[in-house]
């Protein structure tokens, strides 16, 4: 483990938007941590549209640096192209562009090329969001109180606990956690999940790497989105990461709904 200097304050990227009756108040930052020499998750807050994202490279290569620049320039190039008309068809379809651009740059490379990627979209009219998935980034959301993982992790451990193959803390849970079964880069470019969520003010939704759900247990995660916001409840959840040993690149996005302003 390669020894990190006394850390500046991370860099955090803060946007807000209205969208029909609520404003999104946005907010993400990274960190590099102990582990790697160098970054490789990508980070997106939109500063003209309600969407963020986050990806997560697999490996610590060229071809982890590549799929997840690849893989977010994709979707941000496809979401502004098609906005406002934005719901599951335009969002498919920036998932497939998102699958091609990054198969072809691997095909250059004589390495894996792939990445995970969580975003939220808001619609124009705030009456619905949606959360698009690939891999094991996840988005959770606080709501009155209770905190609640929304994304399935596609992974083999995943698959493993839940249907009992082996016990969650086991060392076959913990090989089986990087077999993941969907990336953006996947050889069968597998369809994305996309989750529909009707924002509620009050809301806060968490879109964050591994590196911060592995590293940041569940209470502390909903004490920190519910007493904090969101520029502060990034910075404290990526300051937690490395507390707990830094042991990967941790990427957090956090969002908190609003009523609109008259």
């Amino acid at each position: 483990m390669r020894r990190r200097p006394s850390p500046e304050p991370p860099a955090v990227a803060a946007a807000r938007h209205r969208a029909g009756p609520v404003e999104w108040e946005i907010a993400g930052g990274s960190v590099i941590g102990d582990r790697y020499p160098a970054n490789f998750d990508v980070l997106h807050v939109d500063p003209a549209l309600p969407f963020a994202a986050v990806a997560d490279g697999m490996g610590a290569g060229e071809g982890s640096r590549m799929a997840g620049a690849t893989a977010m320039g994709t979707m941000v190039q496809q979401v502004g192209a098609a906005w406002p008309a934005v719901g599951p068809r335009q969002l498919r379809a920036a998932v497939r562009a998102a699958q091609t651009r990054v198969r072809a740059a691997g095909a250059r490379l004589a390495e894996l090329t792939g990445c995970t990627l969580t975003a939220l979209l808001a619609e124009p009219d705030g009456e619905q969001a949606w959360i698009v998935q690939l891999g094991d980034s996840r988005a959770y959301r606080l709501r009155d109180g209770l905190l609640e993982l929304l994304t399935v992790d596609h992974t083999m451990a995943w698959l493993g606990v839940v249907n009992g193959w082996y016990p969650a803390h086991s060392p076959e849970a913990a090989r089986a956690r990087y077999r993941l079964t969907r990336f953006v880069g996947h050889p069968d470019e597998p369809e994305a999940d996309l989750i529909a969520v009707t924002p509620r003010p009050g809301d806060v939704h968490l879109l964050c790497t591994d590196g911060i759900a592995d590293q940041v247990g569940y209470d502390r995660l909903r004490a920190t989105l519910a007493g904090r916001a969101p520029t502060e409840a990034v910075e404290s959840l990526l300051a937690d990461s490395l507390a707990a040993g830094g042991r990967d690149n941790a990427t957090a996005v956090v969002v908190r709904v609003h009523p609109a302003s008259p």
